[in-house]
C-alpha cells in the first residue's frame, strides 16, 4: 500500500479537564510553561491533498483556529466520551466554506453516541444552520480517507472498546488501559507511537506512565510520545527529564513529519 507524505499536528494533549484544570492552584495548573497548557486530546492529519482530525473535542473550535485550518475533509473518532466529541457542532463552518458535508468515521457504539447527544444533526427535519455529515462504519478493515490509508487498531478503555490508528509510520493511541496481542501487532514496526499517560499513580481505565513505558518498550517502538496527560503527572520539564530522549511527553501544537 502507498502511503502519502504526512504531517502530524497534536492539537491538544490533555484529558478531559485539560491543563491547567478549572479552580486548581497546582504547581503543574499554575506553571508559566506553554508546555504545560493542554487542551483535550486531538491530533491533525495532513497529506498534499488531504486533511483529517482525529476528535472533536470540547475545544475543537478554539484548536481549529490555533492551527489555522481553513480546509478538512473528515473527521475520525477514537470513542464515544464527552471529551473526544463534544465539538461536532462546530464542524459546521467547515459546511459553510466547503459547501458539502463533513464526513465523519466512528464504529457503531460511537455513531449510537454521536446520534444521541447530536439529535438535532441526524433528524428528519433539520433546520438551518445544523451541521451537515455523512456517517461511515469503521470495521477492522484498513480504509482510505482522501490519499490517507487508515488502519484501526482495537484497544480497551477498562471495558469500552477504543478505536487507535495507524497512519503509515505513524500509530496514535488514546484512552487505553488494555491492547491485546494481536492487535499490538499492527503497532509493531512504527517508527513513532503515541500513546496515552495519565499520570504516575494507577488508574481503573487508563495507562499510568510507567505501564504506557513498558509497553512500548516491548513493542521496540523507536520513538514515542505520550498524550492524555493530566495535571497529576507534573510539569511538561520534570517528566522529560526523568524519561530516555526517544520517550517524551508530546504538547499542544508538537508537530512531526512522516
Amino acid at each position: 500500500m502507498n502511503y502519502p507524505e504526512i504531517k502530524i499536528t497534536f492539537l491538544g494533549t490533555g484529558t478531559s479537564g485539560g491543563v491547567p484544570m478549572i479552580a486548581c492552584g497546582c504547581y503543574v495548573c499554575s506553571s508559566p510553561d506553554e508546555k504545560d497548557k493542554r487542551l483535550r486530546s486531538s491530533i491533525l492529519v495532513q497529506s498534499s491533498r488531504t486533511t483529517l482530525v482525529v476528535d472533536t473535542t470540547p475545544d475543537f473550535r478554539t484548536q481549529m483556529l490555533r492551527a489555522n485550518v481553513r480546509k478538512l475533509d473528515a473527521v475520525i473518532f477514537t470513542h464515544p466520551h464527552k471529551d473526544h466529541i463534544a465539538g461536532l457542532d462546530d464542524v459546521k463552518a467547515f459546511n459553510y466554506f466547503q459547501n458539502k458535508p463533513m464526513d465523519i468515521y466512528a464504529n457503531e457504539l460511537t455513531q449510537e453516541a454521536l446520534k444521541r447527544e447530536f439529535s438535532y444533526i441526524f433528524a428528519d427535519k433539520r433546520y438551518p444552520g445544523v451541521p451537515s455529515v455523512t456517517m461511515h462504519t469503521i470495521t477492522d478493515k484498513t480504509f482510505i480517507v482522501g490519499d490517507i490509508p487508515v488502519t484501526p487498531i482495537l484497544v480497551y478503555h477498562l471495558q469500552m472498546p477504543v478505536l487507535g490508528f495507524r497512519f503509515g509510520k505513524f500509530a496514535y493511541i488514546t484512552d487505553a488501559n488494555r491492547i491485546d496481542d494481536e492487535e499490538k501487532q499492527k503497532i509493531i514496526g512504527s517508527d513513532t507511537v503515541v500513546i496515552n499517560a495519565l499520570r504516575k499513580d494507577s488508574h481503573i481505565s487508563h495507562f499510568n506512565l510507567q505501564e504506557a513505558v513498558e509497553l512500548v518498550d516491548e513493542m521496540e517502538i523507536p520513538n514515542v510520545y505520550f498524550t492524555h496527560i493530566s495535571h497529576q503527572l507534573g510539569t511538561h520539564e520534570e517528566i522529560n527529564y526523568e524519561l530516555k530522549p526517544h520517550r517524551q511527553l508530546a504538547y499542544d501544537g508538537l508537530q512531526l513529519q512522516f
